[in-house]
């Protein structure tokens, strides 16, 4: 996470964990002493958004941006102009969560200024267990979508292939053949292999990747 760019965006197909991996890459950020915004830019779904955690996030010390209009059950595609203070500001580390789909990266466009000479990390989150994403050449016929709408590139890639609580050896293992696959087809690295504690103790150490251990914070204890 240290060698990462000061500003992350966190993209992927609708459904692949993507704001999971943003709220627990801004946990472990937070836990190493760094200052961290969490910027919620999902205007797509109206569920599962960083937004929801914002009190829990705040009491670990990570600043939460999301909406300009306090109404989170409320579907309005309204973006706060806090977003652009800690892009500014230096002292940050920044972790932007976008909508799912190539749709929610359209957003990207009016902070283009902060991109520019490669001053960010853009991880694309591939779940293999998503039809869309399911082999490599869906899944890099939905990133160059993903690409063309934000106007700026994918740095490296997150095989996030899970189940929910389900989620087995098998499942990551399945979902990194997909991301070695897309890694040598588009020269781009495998930087993380996020699963839940649980799983990620039984993975193999000598996977392409960093193994990127995650607690379940969008799913609620009664959710299966």
């Amino acid at each position: 996470m240290l060698d990462d760019k000061r500003i992350r965006i966190v993209t992927g197909h609708y459904g692949s964990g993507k704001t999971e991996f943003s709220v627990n890459y801004a946990v472990e950020l937070a836990k190493i002493k760094r200052k961290v915004a969490l910027v919620d830019l999902d205007v797509i779904n109206l569920y599962f958004r960083s937004r929801e955690k914002s009190s829990l996030l705040e009491n670990m010390g990570i600043k939460v941006i999301s909406s300009s209009i306090n109404a989170p059950a409320v579907d309005i595609p309204a973006i706060s102009g806090e977003v652009y203070a800690p892009l500014e500001d230096e002292s940050y580390d920044v972790v932007l969560d976008l909508g799912g789909d190539p749709a929610g990266a359209r957003v990207l466009g009016r902070y283009e200024e902060f991109f520019v000479n490669g001053k960010y990390d853009m991880f694309y989150i591939l779940n293999a267990n998503r039809q869309e994403t399911s082999t490599a050449d869906k899944a890099i016929e939905y990133l160059k979508r993903i690409e063309n709408m934000a106007r700026i590139k994918v740095t490296a890639l997150v095989n996030n292939t899970h189940m929910l609580k389900s989620t087995t050896v098998d499942d990551l293992l399945r979902g990194q053949k997909v991301a070695l696959e897309v890694s040598e087809k588009l020269d781009i690295p495998i930087k993380y292999i996020s699963v839940i504690k649980n799983v990620a103790a039984l993975l193999p150490k000598d996977m392409k990747g960093e193994i990127f251990p995650m607690d379940l914070y969008m799913r609620e204890e009664w959710m299966v």
